[in-house]
Protein backbone atom coordinates (compact mmCIF):
# COMPACT_ATOMS: atom_id res chain seq x y z
CA UNK A 1 0.00 0.00 0.00
CA UNK A 2 1.40 3.63 -0.81
CA UNK A 3 1.47 5.66 1.75
CA UNK A 4 -0.96 9.07 1.43
CA UNK A 5 1.79 11.19 2.95
CA UNK A 6 5.02 10.50 1.68
CA UNK A 7 3.78 8.26 -1.69
CA UNK A 8 6.52 5.57 -0.73
CA UNK A 9 4.99 1.98 -0.89
CA UNK A 10 6.72 0.21 2.51
CA UNK A 11 3.98 0.17 5.52
CA UNK A 12 2.66 -2.51 7.92
CA UNK A 13 -0.19 -3.06 9.25
CA UNK A 14 -1.11 -2.67 12.64
CA UNK A 15 -4.83 -3.65 13.36
CA UNK A 16 -7.28 -5.33 11.21
CA UNK A 17 -10.99 -5.74 11.77
CA UNK A 18 -14.01 -6.39 10.21
CA UNK A 19 -16.16 -3.61 9.24
CA UNK A 20 -19.49 -2.00 7.99
CA UNK A 21 -21.44 -5.22 9.22
CA UNK A 22 -18.36 -7.65 7.90
CA UNK A 23 -18.66 -6.46 4.30
CA UNK A 24 -15.02 -4.66 4.05
CA UNK A 25 -12.14 -4.90 6.18
CA UNK A 26 -10.64 -1.69 8.18
CA UNK A 27 -6.78 -2.15 8.33
CA UNK A 28 -4.65 0.32 9.93
CA UNK A 29 -1.44 1.01 8.96
CA UNK A 30 2.12 2.36 9.77
CA UNK A 31 4.45 3.84 6.98
CA UNK A 32 7.92 2.56 8.03
CA UNK A 33 9.37 5.49 6.27
CA UNK A 34 7.61 8.72 7.57
CA UNK A 35 6.05 6.43 11.05
CA UNK A 36 2.67 8.42 9.80
CA UNK A 37 -0.42 6.13 10.47
CA UNK A 38 -3.66 5.86 8.52
CA UNK A 39 -6.78 3.95 7.52
CA UNK A 40 -7.48 1.64 4.29
CA UNK A 41 -10.47 -0.35 3.67
CA UNK A 42 -10.62 -3.50 1.48
CA UNK A 43 -14.43 -4.66 0.24
CA UNK A 44 -14.85 -7.67 -2.53
CA UNK A 45 -14.53 -5.73 -5.84
CA UNK A 46 -17.54 -8.17 -8.04
CA UNK A 47 -20.14 -6.91 -5.22
CA UNK A 48 -22.20 -5.13 -7.40
CA UNK A 49 -22.02 -5.95 -11.29
CA UNK A 50 -24.27 -3.45 -13.04
CA UNK A 51 -24.18 -0.90 -15.45
CA UNK A 52 -25.45 2.67 -15.22
CA UNK A 53 -27.65 3.95 -18.28
CA UNK A 54 -26.16 7.50 -18.31
CA UNK A 55 -28.46 10.53 -19.51
CA UNK A 56 -26.78 10.29 -23.12
CA UNK A 57 -27.98 6.97 -23.33
CA UNK A 58 -24.26 5.41 -22.36
CA UNK A 59 -23.67 2.62 -20.43
CA UNK A 60 -20.65 2.71 -17.98
CA UNK A 61 -19.90 0.11 -15.05
CA UNK A 62 -21.36 1.35 -11.87
CA UNK A 63 -18.69 2.98 -9.70
CA UNK A 64 -19.33 3.48 -5.75
CA UNK A 65 -16.54 6.53 -5.39
CA UNK A 66 -18.66 8.52 -8.24
CA UNK A 67 -21.97 8.85 -5.40
CA UNK A 68 -19.82 9.22 -2.93
CA UNK A 69 -17.94 12.04 -4.06
CA UNK A 70 -21.12 13.67 -5.69
CA UNK A 71 -22.69 13.75 -1.64
CA UNK A 72 -19.12 14.59 -0.42
CA UNK A 73 -19.13 17.51 -2.62
CA UNK A 74 -22.83 18.71 -1.46
CA UNK A 75 -22.08 18.13 2.30
CA UNK A 76 -18.81 19.99 2.26
CA UNK A 77 -18.47 22.50 5.40
CA UNK A 78 -21.79 20.44 6.74
CA UNK A 79 -21.58 18.98 10.13
CA UNK A 80 -21.76 15.12 8.07
CA UNK A 81 -18.98 12.80 9.08
CA UNK A 82 -16.83 10.81 6.59
CA UNK A 83 -18.65 8.14 8.08
CA UNK A 84 -22.09 9.20 7.98
CA UNK A 85 -21.13 9.85 4.11
CA UNK A 86 -20.62 6.45 3.62
CA UNK A 87 -23.48 5.13 5.77
CA UNK A 88 -25.79 6.86 3.00
CA UNK A 89 -24.02 5.37 -0.20
CA UNK A 90 -24.33 1.85 1.63
CA UNK A 91 -28.04 2.08 2.08
CA UNK A 92 -28.16 3.18 -1.77
CA UNK A 93 -25.87 0.66 -2.63
CA UNK A 94 -27.82 -2.06 -0.65
CA UNK A 95 -31.28 -0.87 -2.36
CA UNK A 96 -29.71 -0.74 -5.99
CA UNK A 97 -28.56 -4.88 -5.31
CA UNK A 98 -32.08 -5.63 -3.92
CA UNK A 99 -33.80 -4.08 -6.95
CA UNK A 100 -31.51 -3.94 -10.23
CA UNK A 101 -29.76 -6.95 -11.42
CA UNK A 102 -27.82 -6.00 -14.75
CA UNK A 103 -28.56 -1.80 -15.34
CA UNK A 104 -29.78 0.73 -13.47
CA UNK A 105 -30.75 4.33 -14.58
CA UNK A 106 -28.47 7.55 -13.71
CA UNK A 107 -31.81 9.49 -13.10
CA UNK A 108 -33.05 6.02 -10.78
CA UNK A 109 -29.53 6.14 -8.55
CA UNK A 110 -29.98 10.22 -8.14
CA UNK A 111 -32.87 10.17 -6.70
CA UNK A 112 -32.56 7.51 -4.39
CA UNK A 113 -29.40 9.38 -3.27
CA UNK A 114 -31.38 12.45 -2.74
CA UNK A 115 -34.12 11.03 -0.85
CA UNK A 116 -31.59 9.60 1.51
CA UNK A 117 -29.58 13.03 2.10
CA UNK A 118 -32.49 14.73 2.51
CA UNK A 119 -33.21 12.80 5.63
CA UNK A 120 -29.81 13.18 6.88
CA UNK A 121 -29.05 17.00 5.70
CA UNK A 122 -31.53 19.47 4.29
CA UNK A 123 -29.33 21.96 3.08
CA UNK A 124 -26.48 18.94 1.26
CA UNK A 125 -29.84 18.23 0.29
CA UNK A 126 -30.38 21.00 -1.47
CA UNK A 127 -27.12 21.35 -3.16
CA UNK A 128 -27.09 17.91 -4.21
CA UNK A 129 -30.67 18.41 -5.55
CA UNK A 130 -28.97 21.68 -7.30
CA UNK A 131 -26.66 19.86 -9.42
CA UNK A 132 -28.22 16.66 -10.47
CA UNK A 133 -31.91 18.32 -10.88
CA UNK A 134 -29.77 20.42 -13.20
CA UNK A 135 -31.78 23.63 -12.17
CA UNK A 136 -32.05 26.39 -14.36
CA UNK A 137 -32.06 29.31 -12.68
CA UNK A 138 -32.48 30.42 -9.28
CA UNK A 139 -36.32 30.06 -9.01
CA UNK A 140 -36.26 26.29 -9.61
CA UNK A 141 -33.82 26.75 -6.72
CA UNK A 142 -36.25 28.88 -4.62
CA UNK A 143 -38.37 25.93 -4.90
CA UNK A 144 -36.66 23.36 -4.23
CA UNK A 145 -35.69 24.90 -1.12
CA UNK A 146 -39.64 26.17 -0.35
CA UNK A 147 -40.25 22.66 -0.60
CA UNK A 148 -37.97 21.29 2.00
CA UNK A 149 -39.04 23.75 4.44
CA UNK A 150 -42.81 23.29 4.10
CA UNK A 151 -42.16 19.51 4.47
CA UNK A 152 -43.27 18.61 8.00
CA UNK A 153 -42.32 15.46 9.73
CA UNK A 154 -38.49 15.41 7.66
CA UNK A 155 -36.68 17.01 10.18
CA UNK A 156 -33.72 15.43 11.93
CA UNK A 157 -33.14 15.64 15.19
CA UNK A 158 -30.69 18.10 16.23
CA UNK A 159 -30.69 19.94 12.65
CA UNK A 160 -31.21 23.51 12.09
CA UNK A 161 -33.97 24.70 9.55
CA UNK A 162 -33.22 25.36 6.68
CA UNK A 163 -33.35 29.51 6.54
CA UNK A 164 -34.00 29.56 10.12
CA UNK A 165 -35.01 33.02 10.84
CA UNK A 166 -36.63 33.96 7.31
CA UNK A 167 -40.14 34.66 6.93
CA UNK A 168 -42.04 32.59 5.08
CA UNK A 169 -44.00 34.36 2.03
Amino acid sequence: MRCPFCKEDNDKVIDSRSAEGGKSIRRRRECLVCKRRYTTYERAEDAIKLAVIKRDGSRVPYDRGKMLEGIRQAAYKRPITAERLEQVVDEVEEWLVTRFEKEVSSQTIGERLATVLRRVDKVAYVRFASVYRQFEDVGDFIEEAQDVMQRAGDDVPGQQNLFEGTPEP
